[in-house]
């Protein structure tokens, strides 16, 4: 029984280490492969919601912890923050939710000191074979956005303010 259990365990052993480097392996074929992609600099993320009733979705997050950060009733938005979570909520602006990135724009939607530019982003996502929904102009400068779609249907938009 000894020599069983023994066996057991040297099995067990020698699978986990094997284990482990296999995982050692992958992460490391993982990590080429992300700095293959290149390093693109998104900035704030957040949720952008359509709200059927602007008043009663500001209350409801504002109960969840979230402070207005930007817009106003006049606007028919509001930019609300709890910690770094961003979500925005909007009323008859779009359908739908959309994953939002601000590159340029930190979580407090402050300005930050460097950043990729959306036309930097839009030429590495179409040099990657990814649809875009919406492009920006070459030669432009300045506050734009592109639309695109992940594998499952879902918007994102990257939305530069400046």
């Amino acid at each position: 029984m000894r020599i069983f259990t023994a066996i057991l365990i040297l099995v067990s052993l020698v699978m986990g280490f094997t284990l482990i480097e296999k995982n050692e392996t992958n992460k490391t074929e993982n990590m080429e492969q992300e700095m293959n992609h290149g390093d693109l600099r998104l900035g704030a993320f957040s949720q952008s919601l359509s709200v059927k009733d602007l008043q009663k979705s500001k209350t409801f997050y504002e109960h969840l912890g979230f402070k207005v950060l930007a817009g106003s009733f006049e606007q028919n938005y509001f930019i609300m923050k709890n910690e770094n979570a961003l979500i925005g909520i909007f009323h008859g602006m779009f359908e739908g939710n959309i994953l939002t990135f601000n590159p340029g724009w930190n979580e407090s939607g402050k300005d930050t000191e460097t950043f990729d530019d959306v036309r930097i982003i839009q030429e590495s996502l179409l040099a990657h074979g990814i649809a875009l929904d919406a492009k920006v102009e070459p030669g432009t400068s300045g506050p734009a956005n592109i639309v695109l779609k992940d594998p499952d249907g879902n918007l994102i938009m990257i939305d530069q303010h400046r």
